[in-house]
């Protein structure tokens, strides 16, 4: 994710309004290296914000998915889809029974779908998650 203040200007010229609540919300993931559901970022914002709304916080989310600050990663757990404050391509490891997620920095230039598999879809993305326990979950 940009700076805070970078963000803010495109959410600006997007014509959205700096809210405290957006300012709170960019600026908490900015500091994020993590990858938070949208729980976990209403939680981090409500604690210093007690009034703001889980509409607020699930609209920023969109938002900055859309100005592409934000990807999101499936994640099958309670949670649903967490957010990669890292918008640049790459893929994770997801461990099935903590749900830790690990960026990876690896390409995967061999990936590609054949036209046949595309089925008219244009692909514009594409993101590879491994699934498996983790080093701490393995020895529990």
């Amino acid at each position: 994710m940009q700076a805070v203040e970078g963000v803010l200007h495109r959410l600006r010229q997007r014509g959205l309004k700096v809210t405290p609540q957006r300012r709170a919300i960019v600026t908490r993931l900015a500091a994020d290296h993590g990858h938070p559901d949208a729980e976990d970022v209403y939680r981090w914002v409500a604690a210093s914000m007690p009034d703001v709304s889980r509409t607020t916080v699930y609209n920023t989310l969109r938002q900055l998915v859309d100005l592409g600050e934000l990807i999101p990663v499936e994640d099958s757990g309670p949670g649903g889809t967490r957010y990669d404050t890292n918008p640049e391509p790459h893929h994770h490891l997801l461990c099935i029974q903590c749900r830790r997620l690990v960026d990876l920095r690896r390409k995967f230039d061999g990936l590609r779908l054949s036209s046949g598999e595309r089925a008219g879809y244009r692909i514009v993305n594409r993101q590879v998650t491994f699934y498996g326990y983790c080093p701490d979950c393995q020895g529990a």
